[in-house]
Parts: C-alpha cells; structure tokens; sequence
C-alpha cells in the first residue's frame, strides 16, 4: 500500500455538491438532456441549485424508509439524474449499487438477487421494457424516477419530506458499488470506500494541475461507473464549470462544442474514435481544448493523433491513464504534438510515484518480453474492498497489497508498461492483437472499429466497422495486412450491431461466439446476425 490513511477522510460523496456550492455557489452544471426525476430544473444549474435538489431527493429516500447502511439499486433510463440518486442515497448513509440502462432484465434480476433484497429505483420504461416482475419480489421496495406503476412508488409522490442533513460514515464504510464492464459474463459488483476514492482522487487531480484558469470541462462517461464521480468531484470543487453529456453523438457535440468552448474533455476512449470526425468539423469545436483525458483502455495512436491536431491551443496534451474498475488509475503518460504515440508502441505509461505500484509476473519462469508477456499487477489504495456477494472470487485476483488485472504485458528497461492484450482474448502464436488493430488504424484511415477474435477452425478474424458503413476497400486491406500476422478475410458488421459494455467496450467473446454462429456468404460485406 502506498497512501497514508492518516488524515484521510475519503471523498464524501454526499457532501459533494454542498461543499463545491460553498466554495462556488454560481458555477454552472450543464446538460444535454432533461433530468427524468427535475424536468422542471432545465439544463443549467448553479452549484447552489443542484446541492439543493440533492437534499431534496435524499430526504425523499429517507420518506421511503432508506436508513444508514442499506442497499438502493439504481437502475433506470440513462440519465445524469442517475449520478444525483447516487449522491442523494450516500448524503443519508446508504450504499448505491449502479447498474447501467444497457443491462438486461436477465443480468439485472441476477446482480439484484446478489445485493439481497436492495430497496429499487428504476422507472415505468424501464418495467414496461426488459424488467421481469420478478424484480418486485426481489426488492424490498420499488421506487419510480419517472412514470407510474401500481405497484411501486413514485418519488414524485415523496415530495415535501422534511429535510436530513447529511450524514458522514467512517471512511472505510462502503459508499458506492459499480459493476464492471461484463466482457467476459455476468457483471462483478465492486464495492468501493470513502478512502478509495480519495485514493483514486488523488492521481486524478494531476491533471487538471496545468490549468491556471477555470475554463469549461466537458464529460461525457457512463454514468454508472466510478470514474465519473472523481471526475466531478476535481472539477467542481476547483470552480471549473462542467457540462455533462448523455449524448455522444458527433453531429451533436459538435453544435455544444462550438457554444462551451470546452478545455478539458473527459471520455471513453469509444467516444473519441467516434468524435475523430469533429477535427474536420468547420466549427472547430475541438480548437480550445488543451487537455483530452481518458481513464479507460488505452486509445489507437490515430485517434490520439487526430483530435491534438484539431487543438489550436499552444501544447494541448492528451492524458492516457491505465487502471480498472477495481484499483482505479494505475499508469499514466501523455501525448503532444511532438510526442508521437507510435514512438512506444503499446507502451501506457509509468505508475504515480508513491501511490501506485506495478509488476508484470512471469508465466513461463523467464523475465517478461512483447514475445512472452507476463500478468500484470498493481498496487493501490484505491482498490475496492470486495465484490460484493463475492468475496471468494475477489479473493482469487487479490495477492495481499497487489491485484491482477487480467491483462497482459511487460515493462521495459526505462519501466514503461507495455499492454499487449487481455488474458481471455489472447490467441496463441498471434502475437499482440491490441497492437495489430493499432497498426491496421493507423494504416486505414476509413475504419472506426476492428476487433481481432479467435476462429475456432482457422485463422484469427478481423471484424471490421468502416466511416458511415461505406464497403471496406479490399485491395487497401490487403496492403494493409500484407506485413501482418496471417488473418482470416475480414467480416464487415454495422457498428451499433457490436455488443458493448456500459463503457462501450467491445464484448469480444460474445462477438467471436456471434461469428461462430453465423454463416457469412460474402466475409468482406455482413452484417450482424439476426
């Protein structure tokens, strides 16, 4: 372990929005969408207005019979309000459990049964949609964000509670649970403390360090995953103001972009490679930005490349920071103009001296290497406590003060970390997919996705998504693979077919399962199966 819990008081959710309305009552909160549970509030507020909307509903959940300790699943239509009923619960002593829109009724009723009769608030889309009625009998109390149902309580009708002041649990309480990405199955829920928060706060605010003045911040993260809550908490109790999107469609940004002037963008890496296109956008929307961040999976150099170069600042930086739902930021380095992301290859960064540590372990007794890469660990306070319901298999990733990360690479003599793929998704005698489909961007400027997956009777598969679904062109894909590992002919799929996670991560095992099951007459044009 690296941090000092002296002193350390931990990220008080609760207290959030009441201590950055102390410091910065008229800083503006935007949006790109109405609030289900406010629509009358519009889409700006002052820090004033919304620590005051936080009260209001956490009094409304205690109306409800929420107390001190107990579980509150949140699943509803997406929404920032889904992060305001996260922060109103943890405001009164209550343990969110977030679960993202995208989820199925069937893995829902699964993780629900695995908190133990949590109280539920979801709305009338979301029962009327994928919802089994099962999830009445599975929770202790149904609560409605929006909408009606006769046999659950709407919030609105909560309305006019007397008022709970906030309330502050000890700092190794549990105060948020998360599911993860769900790549490989059913989601884990990872249970996350005051202090590994503020464990994972602290890394964070680097970044905004290079800022001298308080320009606009822009966010748009899944709003049911840990990172957005840290990135609220650097940017509004610095004064930045902050706009928050549902909405990563292109066309769209690029309007609200070219109004904010944003300088600091925080984003799934997904979400970049679809805003490449705004480089080219007339309006300039990216001319302002200095920083870009991404927390996430490391992003393709193109990528990278593209939206610096669409920054008319004076050293816009691109910050990559490696890390994971259950430790939190591990690694981190940054890309200029002058600083080429190809230089490294597949190389994320270096550990936060004195908060993170890293290891690559051995899997064949010899020192790691691009040929031979070995399991990376890390070190951290911001690791989550536990998975909640199961404490067995948290056990398993957990080394005393280290955690593998499914992930494999090396570091190099300077002590960069090199990502050369997931455990699951290696494929013997490939060598590194990850650097492959880095190479294939880079080389095919059309491709929006590609995702290299095992073939259960031949040569490893590309999948490929091209800019508006316009055909691949075959002879710039032969020369494009022509110095690359042997591959299959590659299968062309819509990109809205691709199963995602909440973080829009590509599910490549359910995608490699889809393709196994799927006959494609014509491998350079199909689309996904039905």
């Amino acid at each position: 372990m690296f941090l000092q819990r002296v002193g350390n008081r931990g990220i008080r959710l609760g207290a959030l929005f009441d201590r950055a309305a102390a410091r910065y009552p008229t800083n503006v909160l935007l949006l790109d969408h109405d609030l289900d549970i406010a629509p009358e509030r519009g889409r700006a507020m002052t820090m004033t207005d919304v620590a005051d909307l936080v009260s209001d509903f956490g009094s409304r959940l205690w109306r409800a019979g929420l107390r001190p300790g107990d579980h509150v699943v949140i699943h509803k239509s997406n929404a920032f309000d889904i992060t305001l009923l996260a922060v109103a619960a943890t405001r009164i002593g209550a343990v969110p459990v977030l679960l993202s829109p995208q989820l199925d009724g069937e893995t829902v009723t699964a993780l629900l049964r695995r908190v133990d009769r949590p109280y539920l608030i979801t709305d009338a889309a979301q029962l009327a949609g994928s919802l089994p009625d099962a999830v009445f009998a599975l929770s202790r109390r149904v609560l409605l964000a929006s909408g009606t149902h006769d046999r659950a309580t709407t919030l609105a009708e909560l309305a006019g509670a007397p008022r709970i002041p906030a309330l502050e649990l000890p700092a190794d309480h549990p105060t948020l649970v998360t599911h993860t990405s769900g790549t490989t199955g059913i989601p884990k829920l990872a249970v996350h403390t005051a202090f590994s928060l503020q464990a994972r706060y602290r890394p964070q605010a680097l970044a905004t360090a290079m800022m001298r003045r308080r320009e606009p911040v822009a966010i748009h993260v899944s709003f049911v995953h840990s990172r957005l809550f840290t990135a609220l908490a650097i940017a509004l109790l610095r004064g930045f103001p902050v706009a928050v999107l549902a909405d990563a469609d292109p066309q769209r940004v690029a309007q609200l972009f070219a109004r904010l002037r944003p300088a600091v963008l925080e984003a799934h890496p997904n979400t970049y490679m679809s805003w490449e296109q705004l480089a080219r956008e007339p309006l300039r929307p990216l001319a302002n930005v200095k920083l870009f961040s991404s927390t996430f999976d490391a992003l393709h150099p193109r990528t990278v490349r593209t939206l610096i170069g669409a920054s008319r600042r004076r050293s816009p930086k691109f910050g990559q920071i490696y890390g994971q739902s259950e430790i939190g930021p591990t690694v981190a380095r940054s890309y200029g103009r002058h600083r080429s992301p190809e230089a490294d290859g597949r190389c994320v960064g270096i550990p936060f001296p004195g908060m993170t540590g890293v290891r690559v372990v051995s899997r064949d007794g010899k020192r790691p290497t691009s040929s031979s890469p070995g399991y990376i660990e890390v070190s951290s306070d911001g690791r989550i406590r536990t998975y909640l319901g199961e404490q067995e298999r948290f056990d398993r990733q957990a080394d005393e003060g280290w955690w593998r990360m499914g992930d494999l690479g090396y570091r190099t003599r300077w002590g960069c970390l090199h990502l050369m793929d997931r455990e699951v998704d290696e494929i013997p005698g490939f060598g590194s997919t990850l650097s492959v489909e880095d190479r294939l961007f880079s080389r095919l400027s059309d491709l929006t996705e590609v995702v290299i997956v095992p073939s259960e009777n031949g040569l490893p598969r590309p999948v490929v998504c091209t800019r508006d679904d316009r055909p691949l062109d075959q002879q710039a894909w032969r020369k494009a693979v022509a110095d690359l590992p042997d591959m299959a002919a590659p299968v062309q799929w819509r990109q809205a077919d691709l199963p995602q996670t909440a973080t829009a991560k590509i599910k490549r095992l359910e995608l490699a399962r889809l393709l196994a099951r799927t006959q494609h007459p014509d491998p350079g044009r199909a689309g996904a199966p039905a």
